[in-house]
């Protein structure tokens, strides 16, 4: 048997050949390489890691040769990628991204947020949740500003310019990086005086009670019935049709948050079961992990830890 001779610090190819081993590739390589696809070019990816031309043209063929693929077909007037290339720049892409996080994260973690940090939100979540979260931030750092906008839509994030939303319901970008706050419940709730007019409805009677509702036209679902409604009153927000379900105008379908207290004292009683009528999630959402801002990532954090609403649990009583 032949012995196979190699420094300590080598191991020669036909033992990895042999025992199947992956060659290990730099990461540096890895994201030259991503570098290089995604500027189309070996000079402008030379200009933008501060090496040159050479180097960048040496290193992708060293590493075309450990791999055993091409990557790269050249020509004097163009750069192609090959099929391998692509799937493995994708690859190299998302190894890059994750360095880059890590060492602005490093490097981030050292100093305390400045600057303004501007912020969207549903007006009922900002009303209720949100001052205690921005008040105990901007007392934490005192050189950090924060814009707060109440607005019950969805923002453009970069084309409004701000640095952070609350999403309610569910997500429709995937572009943006969301963090889950919580989930927040939905009731059904009529006053009693309502009730002992017109009679507590079953689930299948919904279709036909007075509701109010924000469109001309609902679905809503209880006990596992649909039914579609044609609501006497609509409203744009959900404290105003709190408020009208309180007044006996009919049955509403609101945010624990905003019927809870009335149904603690009495004012509202909640239908069809303590089951919620369903649980809307509770996001923030920021446009990027890359070279994401101090002020960001330590205001997601704050949220994360002094604004989830608790879930809304029933507990059973025991039997004696």
């Amino acid at each position: 048997m032949r012995r196979l001779e190699c420094s300590d610090n080598e191991v020669p190819a036909e033992l990895i050949v042999r025992l199947g081993l992956t060659a290990m590739i730099p990461p540096a390589d890895m994201v030259l390489f991503a570098t290089v696809v995604r500027e189309e070019s070996f000079t402008r990816a030379a200009l933008k890691l501060g090496i040159t031309k050479q180097t960048v043209s040496e290193r992708i063929r060293h590493l075309e040769e450990r791999l055993g693929v091409r990557l790269l077909e050249r020509t004097t007037r163009r750069l192609r990628v090959t099929g391998a290339g692509v799937m493995y720049s994708e690859r190299c892409s998302a190894i890059a991204a994750l360095i880059e996080e890590a060492n602005s994260e490093v490097q981030q973690g050292l100093a305390d947020p400045t600057g303004l940090l501007r912020v969207s939100s549903p007006v009922l979540y900002g009303r209720r949740y949100l001052t205690p979260v921005i008040s105990k931030y901007l007392a934490r750092y005192p050189q950090a500003r924060v814009e707060l906008v109440l607005a019950d839509r969805r923002p453009h994030l970069i084309e409004e310019g701000f640095d952070v939303a609350i999403h309610l319901g569910p997500l429709n970008d995937s572009s943006l990086v969301a963090r889950k706050l919580g989930e927040g419940a939905v009731r059904f709730v009529a006053s009693p005086r309502f009730l002992s007019k017109h009679g507590t409805p079953d689930a299948r009677e919904l279709r036909s009670a007075r509701c109010i509702g924000f469109s001309a036209f609902e679905t809503w679902e209880a006990g596992g019935v649909k039914s579609r409604i044609d609501p006497v009153l609509m409203v744009n927000d959900s404290e105003l049709a709190c408020e009208a379900a309180i007044a006996g105008v009919g049955i509403a379908r609101v945010p624990d948050i905003v019927c809870r207290e009335a149904v603690r004292d009495g004012r509202l009683k909640v239908l069809f079961g303590p089951q919620p009528a369903m649980l809307r999630a509770i996001h923030v959402v920021y446009p990027s992990r890359l070279n994401l801002p101090n002020k960001v990532r330590l205001f997601v954090d704050a949220l994360a830890t002094l604004a989830e609403p608790p879930p809304q649990r029933t507990r059973s009583r025991k039997r004696k």
